[in-house]
This record gives structure tokens, sequence and C-alpha cells, in this order.
């Protein structure tokens, strides 16, 4: 059973940033792509940005120039680091891959970021 397990979500100012991880418990290489998904309250879970497994990167226009998704293989983690933080990211982020067998998707279990001040 593959397992992605994400970590740094928080509270934190507008203007401020996060770095947020995601763990997988197997190669990351074997992913096809991976990524992070948002979802707000009351809103459906939105695609964020996104990882190929030959390190092409995507990015919804709402957060292009102040996010950046990165991974590092030898520690099977993708990461998502957030500059300039707005009210309106404040969200459940999931991690995401799709891999085999078969282009199965898996998900984290999400963790909360919230951008208050």
């Amino acid at each position: 059973q593959v397992q992605l397990v994400e970590s740094g979500g928080g509270l934190v100012q507008p203007g401020g940033s996060l770095r947020l991880s995601c763990a997988a418990s197997r190669s990351i290489s074997s992913f096809y792509v991976m990524g992070w998904y948002r979802q707000a309250p009351g809103k459906q879970r939105d695609l964020v940005t996104t990882i190929t497994s030959g390190g092409g990167t995507s990015y919804v226009d709402s957060v292009k120039g102040r996010f950046t998704i990165t991974r590092d293989n030898a520690k099977n983690t993708v990461y998502l680091q957030m500059n300039s933080l707005k009210p309106e990211d404040t969200a459940v982020y999931y991690c995401y891959g799709n891999g085999p067998p078969l282009h199965k998707d898996y998900w984290g279990q999400g963790t909360q970021v919230t951008v208050s001040s």
C-alpha cells in the first residue's frame, strides 16, 4: 500500500511563506506525475501544481511566481514552497501521485494551510 504523507502546514500571516513536504512510501521516480491540490471550505478540490517524472512543472495561474514545486528523489519527497501567501490560499493541501499499477491515483491525508492576520 503506497502512502503519501504531507507535513508543513500551519497558520501564516499574509505575505508569509510555508514549505509543504510530501513523503512517499516508495520511490517517487516510479510516479508518472506528482503534484498538489487544494480544497477551500465549501469548494471543490482544485489542482495547484504538478511535476512529472522528467522534472517538467506546471502551475495554476493564481500561484505562478509565488509557488514552486520540487522533488528530491533521494528522499522520496516532493516539496511545495509557497511565498507571498494570500488569504485566498487558505485551504487543505493534498499531495497527489499517479503511477503504477495501471495509472493509479494516490492521495495524502491533507495538511491545513491558513493565511490570516
